[in-house]
């Protein structure tokens, strides 16, 4: 998860939210104050604007979260702009609360048919944004596939008039509504469709007026002037232009409304009511806004946050909500000039929760006169930004004084549930972000330690529902997810990295599978890994020079050079096969890494393949073999290894019943230490997130630029099983090792804490080949950030 933040000396920054002290600041090169920030669906782009109309698009440098660069930029010079949005992609995913039960995932989370705002050739959306400017200018700049810009700007209507608060939506059918008022609340809140397209090389927009509406307060004669001012526009989401929220203010207060366009029949003339009907005629039909709900008066709202989670909203879904109690996504939050944030339902605007500020966290509903002896003391803290994450779990705000606070949004919104009923809420966001790819960061700030366990049971329970198709594409998704689940709990946090090793697996054995060719071109259809699989899955032999027979070996005949640059990652194979034999006596005394792979027929089994390919490989060139330290001449390292791993892979083959390893194999492994040198394996990347200090109720108080750990706790308290605090760095992707105080530039990952080397050191196509696969993301899918030198 990133946050971005402007501040009035025209910097940005930019702060990961596992890592908020490691604020990334950009020198904007705005001239004036920045007025919008605006994230792409993807976090990996960033737009700014600013009040004389220039519009900036930043872009990562080498996929690092902490290195951005301006790409493009376009300008409407003079013109401040006061609304700003990314054009649509056409991707728009529905969330099912009542199918929350189901079994399929598909079921749950659907793909809502929505067209982008502008399709290139072959329905590919076409990228670029869209402002809207104080003198009712709206700009569109689109993306060309060669990188250049297409720029127009429109008039909204022929009349053009001062506009002070506007927001942007967008149709289903591909179009733009853009809502825009000029500030006064007796003034109409004016609705425009907005259409773009590509004609003859050159940006066309077309405006359209659509209905409009009077705010309530203002026809109200008792409060006719007291709210002068509209201070807040805002759609109800993105995607829904039909619903709309309205905040009017004074120097004293402010009132909320929230309005939705309707159909309704037109009424006809009484002329015409006695005129015999013509059959099939439809009485008109015709749309106009009608008020859903106004709050009563509330404190000056200083800042409004909406909920990003995509829950279908009419009356039927908001009965499911009061039955499910699923209330995430159901609340919008408004800010207050006292300091406080309340959370109100988003479409009735009743109180769902309060949370009094930091400086009055002792405070509890009803303790008015705290909050008001407060008010003596100079200008409060109140908040200027808030945000919602992308699961409605936690918000983020930016206060008057520059500070950041990240808070907890509980899913019960303040109810009493059982523990079932919260760890299905969680569960259900936790699957959501994975078919999604958003990240889990803000589900884990609500699961507890001692929910862990059953966490981790009933997420794997859900994946095995699902489709094969499905389980492939999710594969590594969800052993991320359940690596990222084990850290928060001492109890699990060695399954962590079994977790890490596993998605490490998974990798290396597709990449060195994938550089095996078929010998000739007409194959059948299967490709030399899928026949490696299904000849090594049915030949239980425990002789490897047995199996091997089997294959055919042409298959396997690589040139010298890129087996030799891939000898680390099969030592990695090596030495881990080594560790988890070695390790099979003492299992279970405590809980260890490797502890997961013993009962994991399937990983097993990839170790196996990966022990046969490697044999062969040998036999061309014996220098990419791994090399182990074994006290006698004559052994046969990789004979024994594989005898033994066959051996435990016909324990657990049968993953409904696994047997345990009978008493021979585990006197043969308890000899192996005294036969060869077993490796420490450097399993886990230590995560220096605050994600793990989180899980008890005391708020974390950081510092910009400090690193935060724990007072009194050592750092490494949780990783001691896995090394020594003077230890060698580990390049985890690569499998090198990088010495105790490295000198190469590396980055993290901002997830699992994975660190790699920035530069290659590799020439051969292989290596770069398996380099290239870690450029955007880590194993475990996590974003990069560069880890200054100091700190390695």
């Amino acid at each position: 998860m990133g946050f971005s933040a402007a501040d009035l000396s025209h910097m940005i920054h930019i702060i990961d939210t596992d890592h908020p002290w490691d604020v990334y600041s950009i020198n904007s090169g705005h001239t004036e104050v920045i007025s919008c920030l605006e994230w792409d669906q993807s976090g990996s782009r960033l737009l700014s604007a600013d009040g004389d109309g220039q519009i900036k698009c930043w872009g990562m440098t080498e996929h690092l979260v902490n290195s951005w660069e301006c790409t493009q930029s376009s300008s409407l010079d003079g013109d401040p702009i006061i609304a700003l949005s990314w054009l649509h992609n056409g991707v728009k995913l529905a969330l099912h609360v009542e199918k929350s039960g189901s079994t399929n995932f598909g079921e749950k989370f659907s793909r809502v048919k929505f067209s982008p705002s502008l399709t290139l050739f072959g329905g590919k959306p076409m990228e670029g944004w869209l402002a809207v400017t104080v003198s009712g200018l709206v700009t569109v700049s689109l993306l060309k596939p060669n990188g250049t810009l297409l720029t127009a700007s429109e008039s909204l209507c022929r009349l053009r008039g001062r506009v002070a608060v506007a927001d942007i939506a967008f149709t289903g059918g591909g179009n733009i509504v853009v809502a825009a008022t000029d500030g006064s609340s007796s003034s109409p809140v004016q609705f425009y469709k907005v259409c773009v397209s590509v004609v003859n090389e050159k940006c066309r927009i077309d405006t359209e007026l659509l209905p409009s509406l009077f705010m309530r307060c203002t026809t109200d004669p008792v409060r006719r002037d007291k709210y002068p001012a509209v201070t807040h526009l805002k759609f109800l989401t993105r995607e829904n232009s039909e619903q709309v929220l309205l905040c009017a203010s004074s120097q004293m207060g402010s009132i909320v409304e929230c309005w939705s366009l309707r159909k309704e029949g037109l009424p006809v003339n009484n002329i015409f009511q006695h005129r015999s009907p013509v059959v099939g005629e439809k009485q008109p039909m015709i749309l106009k806004w009608r008020i859903l709900s106004a709050t009563n008066d509330l404190e000056r709202v200083s800042a409004v946050a909406l909920p990003k989670l995509p829950i279908s909203i009419s009356n039927t879904d908001l009965k499911v909500a009061s039955d499910t109690k699923f209330f995430p996504g159901l609340g919008l939050a408004l800010a207050f000039h006292d300091g406080s944030i309340q959370i109100l339902h988003r479409l009735s605007l009743h109180t769902m929760g309060v949370f009094y500020g930091s400086s009055g966290s002792s405070q509890r509903v009803g303790e008015e006169p705290a909050i008001k002896r407060q008010r003596a003391g100079g200008p409060t803290l109140h908040f200027k930004a808030l945000q919602f994450s992308w699961t409605s779990l936690a918000l983020v705000g930016v206060d008057n004084q520059g500070k950041l606070h990240m808070i907890r949004v509980s899913p019960s919104m303040g109810q009493m549930l059982d523990m079932n009923t919260l760890l299905r809420h969680l569960l259900f966001l936790l699957e959501y972000c994975m078919v999604t790819g958003y990240d889990w960061w803000d589900v884990l700030l609500h699961a507890q330690p001692s929910m862990v366990h059953n966490l981790l049971e009933k997420l794997h329970e859900e994946y095995m529902r699902q489709n094969q198709a499905l389980q492939q594409v999710l594969s590594t998704r969800i052993v991320a997810v359940k690596a990222s689940l084990c850290k928060l709990s001492s109890a699990t946090a060695a399954r962590a990295c079994d977790f890490h090793a596993k998605l490490l697996l998974i990798a290396i054995s597709s990449t060195l599978k994938s550089l095996l060719r078929p010998h000739v071109l007409n194959t059948p259809d299967k490709s030399p890994g899928d026949r490696l699989s299904e000849i090594c899955a049915k030949n239980t032999d425990t002789d490897i020079d047995k199996v091997m027979i089997n294959l055919k070996t042409e298959e396997f005949v690589l040139d010298g050079p890129p087996l030799q640059s891939l000898q680390q990652l099969i030592q990695w194979v090596g030495d881990f096969v080594l560790y988890l034999l070695a390790n099979l006596p003492n299992q279970g005394s405590i809980v260890r890494p490797g502890f997961g792979f013993l009962r994991d027929g399937a990983s097993l089994g990839m170790l196996r393949e990966m022990l046969v390919m490697i044999r062969i490989w040998g036999l061309l060139k014996p220098g990419c073999l791994p090399i182990y330290t074994a006290t006698s001449d004559n052994q046969d390292s990789m004979f024994l290894l594989f005898r033994l791993l066959t051996k435990l892979w016909l324990c657990s083959r049968d993953e409904s019943h696994p047997q345990d390893p009978d008493e021979t194999l585990i006197d043969e492994c308890c000899l192996l230490p005294s036969q060869l040198l077993v490796p420490s394996m450097d399993w886990l990347p230590i995560n220096d997130g605050v994600i793990t200090k989180i899980q008890s109720k005391h708020p974390l108080r950081l510092q910009f630029g400090k690193p935060y750990t724990l007072p009194g706790v050592n750092p490494n308290a949780q990783v001691e099983v896995f090394r020594s605090p003077a230890s060698q760095r580990m390049d985890h992707l690569r499998c090198l090792h990088l010495g105790i105080s490295p000198t190469e530039d590396s980055k993290a990952c901002t997830r699992c804490g994975c660190v790699t080397m920035l530069r290659s050191p590799n020439k051969t196509n292989a290596m770069r080949q398996w380099e290239q696969r870690w450029i955007k993301n880590c194993l475990c899918g996590g974003l990069w950030r560069r880890i200054p030198s100091t700190l390695t």
